[in-house]
């Protein structure tokens, strides 16, 4: 009879402790969903955090790095409707509001009637806020990449990424 080595397996963490306890209280529950969403609850937590700070030397929050960046991403001339920055980024026109005003009155954006319907606003990036958005989106994606290639070599970052996109699409369906 021979006996296998398992593969090794990761350093234990803190999911795997909450994984124990449940086996010990509950040994009919099957975790396996809670292994995987702990762990990337923790991992966006943790993240975010880093970009938190990342977009702090630029003087925005990570919400207000996404508004800027919405319009950075819609390229030339870096123009969308409130609503469409409300719908891309799931926000209330409340919440979007808020980090407009905050956002116009740094500089970085400036808001204007619609040309093609006068009850309609456009928001626009302004030069100020085009030159910010280019330094942290470039200072986020080094975090990132750090976090990244300090933990998988670029084969498991691409299996993981193939994962997380089949998760996430199997996730989003009604």
């Amino acid at each position: 009879m021979s006996s296998q080595n398992p593969a090794p397996r990761a350093p234990g963490d803190p999911v795997d402790a909450i994984i124990e306890q449940w086996a010990l209280v509950r040994p009919d529950l099957d975790t396996r969903a809670m292994e995987i969403f702990g762990r990337v609850y923790r991992l966006a937590r943790a993240m975010g955090d880093r970009m938190e700070k990342a977009y702090a030397r630029f003087g925005i929050s990570r919400g207000e790095f996404d508004v800027l960046a919405t319009l950075r991403r819609a390229g030339e001339p870096y123009t969308l409707s409130p609503r469409q920055l409300s719908a891309t980024l799931m926000l209330t026109t409340g919440g979007m509001t808020g980090r407009l005003d905050k956002l116009e009155r740094a500089g970085l954006l400036r808001r204007s009637p619609d040309p093609h319907d006068r009850r309609a606003l456009q928001v626009t990036l302004t030069d100020k806020g085009l030159e910010l958005i280019d330094e942290a989106v470039g200072a986020g994606l080094a975090v990132q990449t750090e976090a990244l290639t300090a933990a998988l070599d670029e084969e498991q970052a691409g299996r993981l990424a193939d994962l997380l996109r089949e998760l996430l699409t199997g996730t989003e369906r009604p």
